[in-house]
């Protein structure tokens, strides 16, 4: 297991502190873990903490139609595109190229935050997530996570909580 270097609020992706910041939640910062190397899955962000893999927080972007749209998936568990089409009312959903994913929220795969991201766009939390006291998500960055409870984190993520896993 690899250990996580000293909590700061330098370890979050500057522009996440600053959403965070914004969003009033600036308490968050000093509770964001930076490691020394990338943990771009929910298996190595797991390992990384100490946790179990269900109590990762993966974002996930998503095309329905051709809108973004992020679902909030734990790590555990898989998205069923058939259950986020229906909930969308959406004819196609597919999951978004990387390109798409940068682009719409400002950062890279295996770093997507659930919320503070670049633009807008509706969000669904699947209910998985809420079988935790705490959950853990990407800072902004593959090397960055913080905790936090899942009701807190999908009521700043402005999601609708939904049973899409597969």
């Amino acid at each position: 297991m690899t250990t996580a270097e000293g909590s700061n609020s330098t370890a979050a992706h500057p522009r996440f502190a600053e959403a965070v910041t914004a969003m009033g939640l600036a308490d968050l910062l000093p509770r964001v873990r930076r490691f020394p190397e990338a943990t771009r899955t929910a298996q190595e962000a797991a390992e990384a903490i100490g946790c179990e893999l269900s109590q990762i927080c993966k974002s996930l972007i998503f095309a329905a139609d051709g809108v973004p749209v992020l679902v909030l998936m734990d790590g555990a568990s898989r998205v069923d595109l058939d259950l986020v089409r229906d909930e969308l009312g959406a004819e196609k959903v597919t999951r978004a190229k990387a390109d798409v994913v940068r682009e719409f929220t400002g950062y890279a795969i295996g770093g997507v935050p659930p919320f503070g991201h670049a633009n807008q766009t509706r969000v669904l939390a699947d209910r998985s997530l809420l079988t935790h006291d705490t959950v853990w998500a990407a800072a902004g960055s593959p090397y960055a996570v913080f905790p936090m409870g899942p009701k807190e984190l999908i009521s700043h993520a402005g999601a609708a909580l939904v049973d899409v896993r597969v």
